[in-house]
């Protein structure tokens, strides 16, 4: 686990003094937008994404793409655009592609998206291309896009590492072909080659031959967006070979892309409803989506919610009892902190299975979870794929975050029944949250009762 930083700001964590009701708009999706990015990079033609994230890992894979020779121009949407049925309101950014080229030196900061999307990128792009980042991530997996890449065809300077800091060395074009992988470690590993096989010569063959995959609705997601700019993938779930998917090579179309809310971002919000007894709204959340973090709605429900999705939006209700839970997670890890937080102030004890690979995260998420909660009184124990958490009455205390968005909102969900919560580094938020701060207090409104440092 990533040693944090010493204490470079406190942020005393508000306490609800009552039940929560409010109307949160939660921005748009990290995942949708940085893959979304990609796609219309990879384009024949230019693009829209509108009301796209502005966080620290799209912005990350914005620069990253301009660094290579993509236009990406921050723009109000066009009242052509408008006419044509798109969605007039709000930030866009129009995506107009171009001749990818070297030199250049993308920062990853510490973005799965970016160093896991863009290698494959990079080895169609005309020169070298040298990938960098925070310290954090020279730890994390890289191993499975690198070795496939090279076994499709690029040249990859890594020192042997699998890991970051790397150059590919672009060619101006990529063969191709079939290739296995082990992408236990990260369902990103597959979605990198999938969003750039379209332009490979023979286009791409993925074969997973590791143990069971986490993350599937992510690679769904991939695959539902490869299609919706005019690729062909055949996939496991529409007949294929169990873990195969293939990608036929041929033209991506610029297509205008309405990108969801960040269901997972919601999380936070759907809890302190939970938490408190309380009834919170999230505006636009999708009839039918690829995202994970959905499957919110039957897991806090299971934790003594109830939900109603209309169409002005998704309203959760607490009941004031929060219940234990048992449940795989290996689908919706990224879920794992917000639930724990939640578990940690339940009547009964929970158990979360399915997620070691969270270990490899940005930080260990179990090993950070398991001291942190610990820390304030509480009884975690990490399992050999997940959590075990018994509740205990809590105190207050400092709460590290590792560098970790996660680890920031599951200290804030715990600050609302615990007084003197102070979360560390806060601002880590950013990452795929901006203004988490404000959102948090804004939603508490009459509902805060004054902070108390610990």
């Amino acid at each position: 686990m990533t040693e944090s930083p010493v204490h470079p700001a406190l942020w005393p964590a508000p306490v609800a003094a009552g039940a929560v009701d409010a109307t949160v708009t939660v921005p748009g999706s990290k995942s949708v937008t940085n893959r979304g990015l990609v796609l219309a990079a990879l384009s024949s033609e230019p693009g829209w994404l509108r009301r796209p994230l502005r966080s620290r890992d799209t912005l990350l894979m914005a620069e990253a793409l301009r660094t290579m020779g993509v236009g990406i121009e921050e723009t109000a949407p066009s009242s052509a655009a408008a006419t044509a049925g798109a969605d007039g309101g709000g930030e866009a950014w129009r995506v107009i592609p171009a001749g990818l080229h070297g030199p250049a030196t993308v920062d990853v900061g510490n973005a799965g998206t970016v160093m896991r999307f863009l290698p494959p990128v990079a080895a169609l792009a005309d020169g070298a291309i040298r990938f960098d980042g925070d310290p954090r991530s020279y730890e994390r997996p890289l191993d499975g896009v690198i070795n496939a890449l090279r076994s499709l065809g690029a040249r990859i300077d890594d020192d042997g590492r699998g890991a970051l800091p790397m150059t590919v060395f672009g060619g101006g074009a990529l063969e191709g072909g079939a290739v296995e992988i082990d992408a236990s470690s990260s369902s990103q590993f597959v979605s990198a080659l999938l969003l750039s096989a379209p332009r490979f010569n023979q286009g791409v063959e993925v074969r997973h031959v590791g143990s069971a995959l986490p993350s599937m609705p992510h690679i769904r997601m991939t695959v539902d967006m490869l299609r919706s700019v005019g690729a062909q993938v055949d996939t496991p779930e529409s007949g294929g070979e169990p873990n195969v998917w293939r990608v036929s090579p041929g033209a991506l179309l610029g297509r205008d892309l309405i990108v969801e809310p960040d269901l997972s971002n919601a999380q936070p919000f759907l809890a302190a409803a939970l938490v408190t007894g309380g009834r919170v709204t999230i505006p636009d959340w999708p009839e039918r989506t690829t995202q994970p973090g959905d499957a919110l709605r039957e897991i806090f429900t299971a934790m003594g919610g109830s939900c109603e999705l209309t169409e002005r939006g998704l309203t959760f209700t607490g009941t004031g009892r929060v219940q234990g839970i048992d449940v795989d997670l290996s689908e919706v890890g990224e879920l794992t902190p917000g639930i724990a937080a939640v578990a940690a102030l339940a009547d009964s004890p929970s158990t979360l299975r399915g997620v070691a690979h969270l270990r490899l995260h940005e930080t260990d998420r179990l090993a950070a979870l398991t001291k942190e909660i610990n820390e304030l009184g509480g009884d975690v124990t990490e399992t050999e794929d997940g959590l075990h958490i018994r509740p205990r009455p809590l105190h207050g205390g400092i709460f590290h975050t590792y560098e970790d968005h996660r680890l920031a909102t599951a200290a804030a969900i715990i600050g609302l029944a615990v007084p003197g919560v102070q979360v560390e580094n806060v601002a880590t938020t950013a990452k795929t949250l901006p203004d988490f701060p404000a959102l948090w207090t804004g939603m508490l409104g009459e509902a805060t009762a004054p902070a108390r440092r610990g």
